[in-house]
């Protein structure tokens, strides 16, 4: 053991116990010791032990100096002050304060840092994307803004010809209606000529008959007078009247093409609080089973002899059913029908929010819900483009699929119907779906779409950016519809092999789900919760309570 006087500088410093010349420091809570100290140290209460080593080991870096006696190290944590203090100050101002080792508070931040590091680290991967799509953007932008003004371009000389070509229609329409009034004025022009002469030579027979007393040339001329083919009505034809359409700009630019302001979503990191996501680890049973099955009764088409469209589960448990009628009913989960409620669409998507029922009018280009009371009611509309597929979220918005000629888009919408997000286009600019059919969020955010076109089930993450896409293990493979459990594994109906495919969070594929007695061309799918789903045949109208996790 080191003597003190192998360090003449080591006599500067004062134990913090008894202020004899120091010999050693105590790493973990930062106290000046001597010989005599250091057993009497060790005995303190802490969880962690402490770390006395040589005092000329010490690093400055570890010296805590208290703030009311600056020569003395921090040996304890005042809780009632909240701060670090010596052992002199122990004596002094802090006797009935609540006290604890330093090291236990050290441990104590050392806990907090580490949690609160390891959330920052985990938000970096979204700051890492966010970024990676920023750069892809910013790289992407002269040609997408080029192509945006070519087309811009294209469309005015379209214009252009299309004006010309309007101006001549009219012109050529001008020269007709001239030559139409033309005659029509000339003829009428005779006709009044030949009045005028006639009523003129009247006059000429009625002055000279003034100083006659022949009775039957007076009768002749009143018979004359009176005769409607002599003086018949005519018309009074005036100049046509032309209205000029005042050129609207904003007219113009709603029948052309015009950008929308360039829109960003905020999104708070420091207040996403990190947690581990915990899976059930339940396992998925080898033979799922049928425990029951809901005769929806709903007709089929005509034509393609559909009946179930789409399911939505209350919280109660009981399960709302859209199908090829403009009902909506609701059964609980033996079969019992419980509702029936007409409405002015088709139940083709549906959805929970706010325990009220809630789905896609596409004709009406609209989103609409039914109230507690059974009330239909439009929450908002969606412009030109049709709604499709929608679903509520954790965060209390709504995702809806929109289409219009031929386009795809997944939208975000407030309960009153503004715009939060549009989600269209991966990271090139290129368009992210064809047919964005059937929605549905997992529990890490990523938002799953079925796209009928491409046959695919496609996943962005909460930001809009491209996750993965699966097109199924075979050519069998038709995309239907798709549902995600509480373990976030992800379930798609699929309608041309008759199976349930389950995936991973991640997206890889786990295994089918085919119960005994199979499922024929499923469509709707719910999740029940307790290892249970609920499968809709699209042709049948039955809807299969099925087990696929065991208890």
């Amino acid at each position: 053991m080191a003597s003190p006087e192998t360090d003449q500088c080591q006599h500067f410093v004062e134990c913090d116990l008894c202020q004899k010349p120091v010999s050693f420091f105590c790493r973990r809570c930062g106290s000046n010791l001597c010989d005599a100290c250091v057993p009497v140290h060790l005995r303190l209460k802490s969880k962690t032990g402490h770390d006395v080593v040589d005092y000329g080991s010490r690093s400055d870096d570890h010296t805590n100096f208290c703030d009311s006696h600056p020569k003395n190290n921090c040996s304890a944590y005042c809780k009632t002050c909240d701060a670090p203090i010596c052992m002199l100050c122990i004596s002094l101002t802090h006797k009935s304060h609540e006290l604890s080792d330093l090291s236990d508070r050290i441990e104590q931040l050392l806990n907090v840092i580490t949690r609160e590091n390891d959330r920052l680290q985990s938000n970096k991967r979204v700051i890492e994307a966010v970024l990676y799509q920023t750069s892809e953007h910013l790289s992407s932008l002269p040609s997408f803004y080029n192509q945006r003004k070519e087309r811009v371009t294209t469309l005015g000389e379209e214009w252009h010809k299309q004006i010309e070509k309007t101006v001549i229609t009219l012109r050529q329409k001008l020269d007709e209606m001239q030559k139409e009034h033309e005659a029509i004025l000339q003829k009428q022009k005779k006709e009044l000529e030949d009045m005028v002469r006639k009523v003129d030579e009247i006059n000429r027979k009625a002055t000279t008959l003034r100083y006659s007393k022949n009775v039957m040339e007076m009768q002749t001329l009143v018979a004359e007078i009176e005769n409607p083919e002599i003086l018949s009505e005519f018309s009074n034809y005036t100049l046509p009247t032309f209205r000029e359409c005042k050129i609207d700009a904003n007219y113009m630019q709603t029948y052309f093409e015009h950008a929308d302001k360039m829109q960003g979503q905020m999104i708070s990191f420091l207040e996403k609080k990190f947690k581990e996501k915990c899976f059930s680890g339940r396992k998925i049973l080898n033979s799922p089973k049928i425990i029951s099955a809901l005769d929806t009764g709903f007709p089929a088409d005509k034509v393609c002899k559909n009946r179930l469209y789409d399911m939505a589960v209350t919280d109660d448990n009981k399960v709302w059913m859209g199908g090829h009628s403009k009902e909506l009913k609701l059964f609980d989960l033996q079969g019992n029908l419980h509702h029936t409620v007409s409405i002015t669409c088709k139940g083709l998507y549906l959805c929970m929010y706010n325990k009220q029922v809630v789905y896609s009018d596409i004709k009406s280009k609209a989103v609409k819900r039914l109230s507690l009371t059974g009330t239909e009611a439009t929450m908002f509309t969606t412009g030109d483009w049709f709604p499709r597929g929608i679903t509520s979220t954790s965060s209390g918005n709504l995702l809806v699929c929109l289409d219009k000629d031929g386009v795809s888009k997944v939208v975000r919408y407030s309960s009153t119907g503004t715009v939060l997000q549009e989600i269209q286009y991966d990271s090139h600019c290129q368009p992210l779906y064809k047919e964005a059919t059937y929605i549905t969020e997992n529990i890490n955010g990523d938002i799953i779409v079925t796209d009928w076109k491409k046959n695919a089930v496609i996943v962005v993450d909460e930001l809009g950016i491209f996750r993965y896409s699966y097109v199924g293990r075979d050519n069998y493979f038709v995309v239907s519809s798709v549902a995600t459990d509480s373990d976030g594994q992800v379930i798609v109906t699929d309608y041309g092999g008759n199976r349930i495919h389950m995936l991973d969070i991640g997206g890889q594929f786990l295994r089918y789900v085919i119960p005994e007695g199979g499922v024929k061309r499923p469509r709707a799918i719910c999740i029940l919760g307790n290892g249970e789903m609920l499968v809709g045949g699209n042709l049948d109208g039955v809807a299969k309570r099925i087990r696929y996790l065991k208890e």
